[in-house]
């Protein structure tokens, strides 16, 4: 078990005045049989009227507009996250688990994968669990980490086909591979210890428990994660999306820290 810090701030910057702004922010951690999450703080800059929701994921959103002239807009969420609380997530008797199933938006293979996947040799695996740990190994040999390789838009076939991306491209691949081996399998946007971006991983459903599995280092997602939201691919699970009138070009500056807080013994 660990109990960790984290903050994530977020801001765009506009070229021009943008007149109204209507967004959608999906950076609230939430309770799970895995973590527990306590002392939330919401901003949203320019001050306006907000709401808490969720959508159809089950994830935790923050809603509202923006009805001024204004040329920046952002958001700063922070709270306590305790982590490592059980080994995964039992599915919930009303979870729609059929979606995670099959392949969808960003995670469709293509001839690359289905031919790799093809030399992976899972007969003698006895569960999900366990297939899913040799996928995420050959994908660890056989893929490498490098940064401005992809972008938001590149496919798990796309990254697959070049060698080398990033996070959500691990994470797509390995959804891609569990999706062919049967095994259901999500998209997972949170953070992890430590300064710089936001994370992606992957969980998997093995007899009823989804198992939180990092592809990107090759192994489980526990202590130092905090999960913020799941869906299909990462399009699903994309931090910020709205409508913005006016504005012009826009640029994006994005900073999170996780930080270990001390357990007192």
């Amino acid at each position: 078990m660990s109990k960790l810090h984290f903050d994530y701030w977020m801001e765009l910057s506009f070229s021009e005045l943008a007149t109204e702004n209507h967004f959608t922010i999906k950076c609230l951690p939430k309770d799970t049989d895995m973590q527990q999450i306590s002392d939330v703080k919401i901003e949203v800059f320019p001050e306006n009227n907000f709401q808490r929701g969720e959508d159809s994921f089950g994830n935790l959103t923050v809603y509202g507009n923006v009805l001024k002239l204004h040329q920046s807009f952002g958001f700063h969420i922070s709270g306590n996250a305790t982590t490592n609380l059980s080994y995964g997530d039992v599915v919930k008797e009303d979870e729609y688990t059929g979606i995670y199933s099959y392949p969808w938006g960003l995670n469709k293979p293509g001839a690359a994968l289905r031919d790799y996947f093809s030399q992976i040799a899972l007969d003698e695996c006895e569960n999900n669990y366990d297939k899913a740990l040799v996928l995420i190994n050959c994908l660890h040999e056989d893929f490498s980490y490098e940064t401005g390789s992809t972008n938001m838009r590149t496919t798990a076939e796309g990254a697959w086909q070049q060698k080398k991306g990033v996070c959500q491209d691990y994470a797509h691949i390995l959804i891609a591979l569990c999706h062919m081996a049967k095994i259901p399998a999500r998209y997972v946007a949170g953070m992890m210890a430590g300064e710089g971006f936001s994370h992606a991983w992957v969980e998997i459903l093995s007899e009823g428990v989804w198992h939180a599995i990092d592809p990107t280092h090759a192994c489980l997602a526990l202590d130092n994660y905090i999960k913020i939201s799941v869906g299909r691919d990462a399009k699903d699970c994309m931090i910020n999306k709205g409508i913005i009138k006016g504005g012009g070009m826009q640029m994006q500056n994005v900073k999170v820290l996780v930080e270990e807080i001390p357990v007192e013994v």
